[in-house]
């Protein structure tokens, strides 16, 4: 990765695109550069088995005549003339769009903050290498576990350039290092296999290889020799950080804009009630200094704030972008990101606030439980909330983890499962969806 990041040439192309689609009949636009750096090393049982490199910077040029719109993307060493023609040629022939637009002047950002998103560390290949063998070795130097799926190290960067018709220009740019390994546990028909990795914004904040690899191999090993349980209603399962994370994505998902718009949330009639425990709340905000999915503009120059999305239980926000926000009646709130040529909303760190109890203490309140750390298929659906996942992980006995459990399910509604659920305190704001240790009441499992 380059040390010296700039932007202005990016802006300055982008500006002349802007320029040349007014040109050419456009009545509103915005330019976009995603610009991307990545390297990585993946090796297996001590030996390097890839090493990849990548540099890209993406253009892409929305173009507004009337109400309708049109997008097109290029790399670097295209015509500019051309794309914006080709644009506002596009526009005229595509059927009306009634909520497509630019943000409101006044809700662009007129300055923003340095969030501290861009470590310059140099990485070389080399120091991928030897973070990713150490990685592996440690794994495999726990007693029980017999062979690797692989272990990886890598280094980024990525950013955004955004300009618009109506006086927006703005760049951003982070970093992200990442190191993980997976391991495999016994024979034959009785392998297991887990994993375990750490990804940060600062190279110095990683967690040690051998710390990695141990973790790693001390997941797989407990997981030899699993047992079925017996079918039971009124199951309380204890969901591991790992699963709590995807568990409260669900409720991203729930409480976005867009799926609010297109009646594709069974929360999308739920505004200013109570849809979670009392007691809780979820916040998101896109300005932590590090925060790991931290912005200090949207992806329609936006300026976002914290938010708390939902307190003591009661709805109070959905994410929104413009087009979002007016389809449905509201304003942005600062959450659009671009996806391809669109822009669309989503959560930036998004947050359960966590309890007051250790998750050692939550276990042994449960008494008998299920307590999951892998989650298998797809089995949920955001319009009804109906959820049924297949499930590994271990029993709960006495308030204590004891023996293995697989082939297993587990399965309620979402809508319960939010009116019932007990957060412990371990949270890791490391990652853009924090969860700590969480404990749902009145479950379904289905076992043998």
């Amino acid at each position: 990765m380059s040390s010296e990041i700039d932007s202005s040439t990016l802006l300055s192309r982008a500006s002349q695109l802007i320029d040349l689609a007014r040109k050419a009949g456009a009545d509103a636009a915005d330019a976009v550069v995603v610009r991307s750096r990545s390297q990585s090393v993946s090796v297996r049982l001590g030996k390097v088995e890839g090493t990849e490199s990548s540099e890209s910077d993406d253009f892409s040029l929305r173009v507004f005549v009337g109400k309708k719109v049109a997008s097109v993307s290029a790399n670097p060493g295209f015509d500019l003339t051309a794309l914006a023609e080709r644009a506002v040629a596009m526009a005229k022939v595509s059927p009306e769009d009634p909520f497509a637009c630019l943000a409101d002047e006044a809700n662009l950002a007129k300055s923003y903050p340095d969030l501290e998103l861009l470590d310059r560390t140099e990485v070389t290949s080399e120091m991928l290498r030897e973070a990713a063998l150490a990685t592996e070795a440690a794994a495999l130097e726990v007693k029980g576990v017999t062979n690797s799926s692989g272990g990886g190290a890598s280094g980024g960067m990525g950013g955004l350039v955004l300009v618009t018709s109506h006086g927006f220009e703005g760049s951003y740019m982070g970093s992200r290092f990442g190191r993980s390994v997976s391991v495999i546990a016994g024979e034959g028909t009785g392998m297991e296999r887990d994993y375990d990795y750490d990804s940060r914004i600062y190279y110095s904040e990683l967690d040690d290889p051998a710390d990695i690899g141990r973790r790693a191999g001390e997941r797989t090993v407990k997981r030899l020799n699993p047992r079925q349980v017996p079918t039971g209603k009124d199951v309380t399962v204890v969901f591991d950080p790992r699963i709590a994370r995807g568990f409260i994505g669900h409720i991203a998902g729930a409480i976005n804009g867009a799926s609010v718009a297109r009646k594709t949330s069974f929360l999308r009639d739920k505004m200013g009630q109570q849809v979670l425990k009392s007691g809780l709340s979820i916040t998101d905000d896109p300005l932590i200094v590090r925060g790991p999915s931290s912005r200090p503009f949207d992806g329609e120059g936006v300026s976002g704030e914290k938010l708390v999305m939902i307190e003591d239980g009661v709805l109070k926000h959905w994410f929104l972008s413009t087009s979002t926000g007016r389809e449905i009646g509201m304003e942005t709130n600062g959450r659009g990101v671009r996806g391809g040529n669109s822009v669309t909303p989503a959560s930036t760190n998004l947050a359960l606030n966590p309890g007051d109890v250790s998750p050692e203490e939550l276990i042994r309140s449960v008494g008998n439980g299920f307590y999951v750390t892998e989650l298998i298929g797809q089995g949920v659906n955001m319009i009804t909330g109906e959820y049924s996942r297949g499930a590994t992980g271990f029993w709960i006995e006495n308030g204590e983890l004891t023996f293995a459990v697989s082939e297993v399910t587990i399965a309620s509604n979402l809508k319960e499962m939010f009116m019932r659920v007990t957060p412990a305190n371990d949270i890791d704001y490391k990652y853009g969806v924090a969860a700590p240790t969480l404990a749902i009441e009145g479950m379904t499992l289905a076992g043998r």
